[in-house]
């Protein structure tokens, strides 16, 4: 069943005009006729016939916002803030880097009305392409360095898989931790400034920890 009302963290931190656009998400999916389509529809589209991808139906519900706001929450709770203390190499930084970056994107996807579904069958792992669908409705985060880590991060799963029979390793951009954690917070707060999802508990301290 589609939803119709939500609560005030809707338009915390996000403009008026997005706000009343995704008010009108939670009547009707971007293809009735009854609701004006929203303005990225045609970069939407434009995705789905480069991707081959079947078209996505945005449906914002109070299922979708709720796991929307579980995702910003466990990426802000897998922000590899300790990677130092815990001597955490390349692979398995990039690796924790790359479920960061994807869990914060699908939060801002499942609020703007994608499913869960249409995300795992056509998204995957794919941070660059989560991200690409994330700007292309509204995210507004045109980072060429986030865009770059997201390359480098896609498939994130890579960065966890054994190299067999002399298999060349994948290639890291010339990122270190220093200059990735940097990107990676300001994407999350991007999230939390255009979802309007309040912050996690304990999330200041964690902050500190990682300065």
């Amino acid at each position: 069943m589609i939803s119709r009302n939500f609560s005030s963290t809707d338009s915390v931190g996000a403009p008026t005009s997005r706000r009343a656009l995704l008010q009108a998400l939670t009547i009707a999916p971007v293809a009735a006729l009854a609701v004006p389509a929203p303005p990225w529809s045609d970069a939407l589209a434009r995705l789905h016939d480069t991707h081959e991808d079947e078209p996505a139906i945005l449906i914002r519900t109070r299922e979708r916002r709720r796991l929307s706001r579980v995702r910003y929450h466990r990426a802000e709770a897998f922000m590899p803030h300790r990677w130092r203390e815990y001597g955490m190499g390349r692979h398995d930084f990039l690796y924790r880097a790359g479920i960061v970056a994807q869990l914060g994107l699908s939060a801002h996807l499942l609020d703007v009305g994608f499913s869960d579904t249409w995300n795992a069958r056509h998204i995957g792992l794919r941070v660059a392409k989560s991200l690409a669908y994330a700007n292309a409705t509204g995210f507004g985060h045109d980072c060429p360095e986030m865009a770059r880590l997201a390359l480098v991060l896609t498939p994130y799963c890579r960065w966890n898989t054994p190299r067999l029979f002399g298999e060349p390793e994948p290639d890291d951009g010339g990122f270190s931790p220093e200059q990735a954690m940097p990107l990676l917070r300001a994407l999350l707060d991007r999230v939390h400034a255009i979802t309007g999802h309040p912050r996690p508990s304990g999330w200041q301290r964690r902050r500190k920890e990682s300065i």
